[in-house]
């Protein structure tokens, strides 16, 4: 039901746009009645009676908006019908500045917040309203150098749809909020420390323009303002119908906000100082607000960022592909990974995981638990000692450090891959033919749990297969269980196998991802996805050799034999000279039998590996010593080269490019 209306009095469901407590809201057309309506959550109804004048309005969100002149004043006998009707006034008034300021407060980021003082302020509370922000704006406890520059950060005001600009002595462009930055248009401000908007700043509380001294002030922020076209600038309205209010942070003042009448529309009254100044201190604190949360998110982002490969590697005989995908902007930061980490013998491991909740300790444990991994890869250990070492680490790390990781290793030449699980959901292969399997891994113990044996399968890997590995924020939401969306995840690459297969990487991975709603996204999303191509037996050969001083003579001549048969006679002399000084140091330290392999991709790259685990180093030999070229050989001619730790010896290897226009 709705409320009575006092006499004189423009109730709150009509179709206009009313004003303030004394201050007449525009009337319709003709003083035709309008159908009743709800009101904008800022629009109050005027609290005294109004004389009605024609004037010319446009429309702001859907209401119309005319013009009005203000009513006598009040009545100096104050009786107790005057009494009620300024305790009305005064609850609409706090209405109202309530609404304004949960409407500011709902801006996460500095155009929301901007742009909801233009709308709370007009046209209920003003006909135009100008946004100066400071630049740059200080963050936090930030101590702000050098002079005062204030930038317009947005104009608006009450449009008028039959008249050209300017309208009743109002001339007022209109700058749209941009994302971040301003517009090349904006009004630049430069406030001299000694003038008297300086001085208004620093006094914080809003002024009319009724002296001589505001007056001054307001021209000095807005007098040049104009319409970027005809040349014509702001004409400023007079007395009591425009108000300049410093935006005041934390701290420091952070910008200020004029804010301005018709001449048609009553002028402000004393009380209007107290709204503007709520409305002033609330857009203040709310910049401050988005400007530490664009700064923590940004470093969250970072931190995040960082702690992911920024690329991935290229192994010999695997194509990979990988995506990230935060929560939700609000949420950037959290304990998804991912990684691919080259292996001796040109095998690749592949790692997915996912520490538990979003915040910057997750996100923080997530690169401890990374690094750690990279360093157990680098000792060559099985996939269930990386997740048994893995998971004493988690436990050292704290007690309520919990994480799920899958680990996979991928060998080009023996088409297999080794998977160990910790509480992860399964990977998917996608053969070559287009059908999609999940495949059957043990599922195992979250890393943190203590105390529980991780169990390894090695399954098959043919050339042409896809090997996804992902979180649970790809598979599992609110609306779906696990399972669920495993099924859906198994289909939408068998889907996307049909049209071309195999699909190509960085699409699939595109493709995968649309299996996730734009709000059905409750967690971090990363994907892994291994195309093996593998390493055929014609490109590889492998011996072994006994640890004696001729080998390294042998070891030349099957070089020589293998380049033969591959047509690669223009690297047979370079390469039987580095084969020669790497063999030579593994037969010099060894004590069982060394291995040689050469392997032909599109590099040509050979392994020698030895039971000694000193990794060699590159000396600088002097004319008189007898050794300690060997690797300054390597180092000059191969194109790359290297040395890793096994778990009983190393292996060192060096590449050379092969020829351009050779047949495979």
């Amino acid at each position: 039901m709705a409320a009575p209306v006092e006499p004189g009095r423009r109730s709150t469901a009509d179709g206009g746009t009313p004003g303030l407590p004394g201050v007449p809201g525009p009337a319709p057309q003709g003083g035709e009645p309008r159908a009743r309506q709800r009101t904008p959550d800022t629009a109050l109804p005027s609290s005294r009676p109004a004389g009605r004048q024609s004037g010319r309005g446009g429309q702001v969100g859907g209401h119309p908006v005319d013009e009005d002149t203000a009513g006598g004043p009040p009545p100096k006998k104050i009786g107790p019908q005057s009494r009620g009707r300024a305790g009305a006034a005064d609850t609409e008034r706090l209405r109202y500045v309530g609404a304004a300021t949960r409407r500011i407060a709902r801006g996460l980021d500095l155009d929301e917040i901007v742009l909801g003082l233009c709308r709370s302020a007009v046209p209920v509370f003003a006909d135009a309203i100008l946004v100066y922000l400071r630049d740059p704006l200080p963050v936090g406890d930030e101590i702000p150098s050098g002079p005062l520059v204030l930038r317009l950060r947005r104009a608006d005001r009450v449009p008028d749809e039959d008249a050209p600009e300017p309208v009743g002595g109002l001339l007022m462009p209109v700058v749209p909020a941009t994302e971040g930055a301003y517009g090349s248009a904006a009004e630049v401000v430069r406030v001299p420390m000694d003038g008297r908007l300086a001085e208004v700043l620093r006094g914080v509380r809003p002024v009319f323009s009724d002296t001589a001294q505001s007056t001054a002030a307001l021209r000095e922020l807005v007098g040049g303002l104009g319409d970027g076209e005809s040349g014509e600038t702001l004409e400023l309205p007079t007395g009591r119908r425009a108000i300049l209010a410093p935006l005041r942070g934390r701290r420091r003042v952070i910008g200020a906000t004029v804010l301005l009448r018709r001449p048609e529309r009553a002028p402000f009254e004393p009380d209007d100082l107290l709204i503007a100044a709520q409305l002033a201190t609330h857009t203040a604190l709310g910049v401050d607000k988005a400007l530490l949360y664009d700064r923590e998110a940004s470093i969250a982002d970072s931190l995040q960022r960082e702690m992911l490969p920024d690329s991935l590697p290229e192994p010999t005989g695997v194509r990979l592909a990988s995506r990230y995908l935060p929560a939700a902007q609000s949420a950037r930061v959290g304990g998804d990974w991912y990684d691919a980490i080259p292996l001796p013998g040109s095998r690749v491991a592949l790692v997915v995981g996912d520490v538990m909740g979003h915040s910057m300790t997750s996100a923080a444990i997530m690169g401890q638990l990374r690094t750690t991994v990279q360093t157990l890869a680098g000792l060559d250990l099985s996939p269930q000692e990386v997740l048994y070492h893995l998971d004493e680490q988690a436990q050292r790390l704290g007690q309520d450090r919990m994480a799920t990781c899958i680990y996979a290793v991928y060998d080009p030449i023996a088409h297999r891959v080794t998977i160990a699980n910790a509480g992860h959901p399964p990977p998917v292969l996608l053969h070559a033919d287009g059908v999609a399997e999940v495949l059957r891994v043990p599922p195992g113990a979250p890393i943190g749990v203590g105390g529980v044996p991780f169990e390894a399968v090695e399954l098959p890997a043919p050339a042409g297969a896809t090997l996804l590995l992902y979180t649970d924020g790809l598979v599992e939401s609110r609306t779906r269980d696990v399972w669920g969306g495993i099924e859906m995840l198994r289909e939408r690459l068998h889907s996307a196998a049909a049209a071309i297969c195999p699909p190509p990487l960085d699409p699939l991975c595109d493709e995968v991802l649309e299996i996730v709603g734009p709000g059905d996204r409750d967690d971090d999303i990363a994907l892994l996805a291994a195309r093996f191509d593998g390493i055929a037996p014609r490109d590889v050969a492998y011996w072994f050799l006994e640890p004696r001083a001729q080998t390294a003579g042998r070891a030349r001549r099957l070089v020589r034999q293998a380049l033969g048969r591959w047509k690669l006679q223009p690297l047979a002399e370079a390469a039987e000279l580095l084969v020669s000084e790497v063999v030579t140091n593994a037969v010099r330290y060894a004590e069982r039998p060394i291995t040689l392999r050469l392997l032909r991709t599109d590099v040509l790259r050979c392994e020698v590996g030895d039971d000694a685990p000193t990794l060699p180093r590159m000396r600088h030999a002097q004319p008189q010593d007898e050794d300690g070229r060997g690797l300054y050989l390597v180092n000059r001619m191969a194109q790359r080269w290297g040395a890793t730790r096994l778990s009983a010896g190393k292996v060192v290897w060096f590449e050379m490019g092969i020829p351009e226009g050779h047949d495979r």
